[in-house]
């Protein structure tokens, strides 16, 4: 064993560990290290739009994980990807901005009996590293319209914020759907309230992903008191229990060898909603009858550590079309493919400057819900499963997902061993409440897909078909056809001293020992009303003013 001394560990450097590095590593006196299991973010296709079918499910930058058969999904399993490289899930993510709704943090704020967590509060550490486009010099912006956008966006920092390079018609006329449906428009998912219909703005720089690595590590490369391991992955934290309980450091599994490192100030582990949960257990730090079963030494008996799993389940809706082009007829050749690459190389724009999802709709499941509880990702493409061929006929797809989901998961190693994946039981539509939102969004999609706005495309629903109309034959089918959008939060979460689950203070430090945070999206008590990705960049720029500040 060899040794390492820091003042600051960061384990995991994907969008909250970038931050972190890049926010602790400002102080010249401050020695940080930054640990990553994954390699360098040099993968071609980490940067151009479309690359994520390429990185998801992919061993360079995706750990590979499944989650347990799932009762509500008919007992499927599904892919659970998650982010092996530097910049972490912002290096294979959809690359849409959203912060969520104002009452997903006044909610916050209210569980944990800290204010600090409200809408008005987080607000600041958004704005602190955002850069959007239409703040930029020349934009459409101007007079007082310009100064109310400066009231809720930023500009100059690192986190671009780009609207997408495209257009397709079968989007157009899906967008005006909706609003004969009820919906507004909107061009601004980012003000509060999310209600509305509107193109996704896009986590971008000229066509080019914008992942964390490049925003927040790259511009201090330079600095000689910041160090980043990459192939690094953390076999287990360690402790000083002469007086009270002290995280002093970390095992780092490095090139095969056990290599020992210490942090005299703190330590902070931001390996995700599934990588920290898993750390803390191998550690010692979880329930108490799981750790034992595993001959793990308890270092703090915290039942809350790997609980509450909460994630977005997308319901999948494909509708056939004629009379109008989509992704599966231009991608569909070898002609097509080759003006989809040109265009690209000349423009940076089209098929291939795409994230996942283009359009996007917030709106209620029903209208006794008293907000929106619904998010729409529309793509004008379809295909059986991710990862497959396109279908070969014209189509477009309307995936939507319970904001709010009421089911709770869990996340568990399966034995003492720091390269043995863990259990992952997201315990998907398990309750009254999602199975009947998930059969309420159907039908909703289905309202939309019949206002005239669409009738010259004459829509056909291929999925889930309209052979399926009852309460529990569309929550049947949303089990058999749903997956995850990605967005597991909550297994670390923070929470009032009287919360026994909640494993976290307010200012994230681990409850019964010092010096050890958590700062990602594990944190969250509960899942935010849209991508998880922006909050939490944000949950990293408290955690990194929190830990400046207490060390002050």
């Amino acid at each position: 064993m060899s040794s390492k001394n820091f003042d600051y560990i960061v384990i995991g450097a994907g969008s909250a560990g970038c931050l972190l590095a890049n926010r602790l590593s400002a102080d010249p006196e401050k020695h940080v290290l930054l640990v990553e299991a994954g390699k360098r973010d040099n993968y071609h296709w980490i940067h151009i739009p479309v690359g994520y079918l390429y990185c998801i499910g992919n061993p360079r930058t995706d750990w590979l994980f499944k989650t347990q058969p799932d009762a509500g999904l008919n007992g499927r399993s599904l892919l659970y990807p998650r982010g092996k490289t530097l910049g972490g899930c912002s290096s294979i993510n959809g690359m849409i901005y959203m912060r969520g709704q104002a009452r997903d943090y006044d909610g916050w704020a209210e569980l944990t009996g800290d204010a600090g967590w409200s809408w008005d509060n987080c607000l600041p550490a958004f704005q602190q590293h955002e850069n959007h486009y239409r703040l930029d010099q020349g934009s459409d912006l101007a007079g007082a319209e310009r100064d109310a956008f400066k009231k809720l966006h930023g500009h100059g920092g690192e986190w671009r914020i780009e609207k997408q390079r495209l257009r397709w018609d079968i989007l157009a006329a899906f967008s005006d759907a909706a609003v004969q449906a009820g919906i507004p428009r909107t061009d601004d998912f980012n003000g509060g309230d999310n209600a509305g219909v509107g193109y996704f703005e896009v986590n971008q720089r000229k066509g080019w992903r914008w992942n964390t690595a490049k925003a927040f590590l790259r511009p201090v490369n330079a600095r000689p008191n910041l160090t980043v391991w990459t192939q690094s992955q953390v076999e287990r934290l360690t402790f000083d229990e002469q007086d009270e309980l002290t995280c002093n450091g970390a095992i780092i599994n490095r090139g095969g060898e056990s290599v020992a490192v210490t942090a005299t100030r703190c330590v902070v582990l931001s390996a995700g909603a599934i990588g920290s949960p898993q750390v803390l257990q191998l550690s010692g730090i979880g329930p108490r009858a799981l750790l034992e079963s595993h001959d793990i030494a308890v270092h703090v008996d915290a039942p809350g550590v790997g609980q509450n799993l909460q994630d977005h389940l997308q319901i999948r809706a494909v509708y056939k079309v004629s009379n109008v082009k989509t992704l599966n007829t231009t991608a569909n050749s070898l002609w097509g493919k080759a003006m989809i690459g040109l265009e690209y190389l000349l423009t940076r724009s089209g098929p291939m400057s795409m994230s996942p999802s283009q359009l996007g709709a917030f709106t209620k499941s029903d209208p006794a819900q008293p907000h929106a509880n619904l998010e729409y990702h529309v793509q004008p493409l379809s295909l059986e499963a991710f990862g497959e061929d396109l279908h070969p006929f014209p189509a477009f797809t309307a995936s939507v997902c319970n904001l709010n989901p009421t089911s709770r998961g869990q996340v568990r190693i399966q034995s003492n061993r720091f390269d043995d994946a863990p259990l992952i039981e997201p315990n998907y539509l398990s309750t009254p409440e999602d199975r009947k939102i998930a059969a309420d969004s159907l039908r909703q999609i289905r309202d939309i897909v019949n206002q005239s706005a669409l009738a010259q495309y004459q829509p056909e629903e291929y999925k889930p078909g309209l052979q399926y109309q009852t309460d529990e034959e569309l929550a049947t089918l949303a089990g058999e056809i749903a997956t995850t959008i990605f967005h597991p939060v909550g297994t670390v979460k923070m929470g009032r001293d009287d919360d026994t689950m909640a494993v976290l203070d307010t200012r994230l430090r681990v409850r019964g020992v010092h010096n050890l945070r958590v700062a990602d999206a594990s944190v969250m008590p509960t899942i935010t009303s849209g991508n998880t990705n922006s909050p939490t960049l944000m949950i990293a720029e408290k955690a990194a003013r929190f830990i400046i500040d207490d060390q002050a």
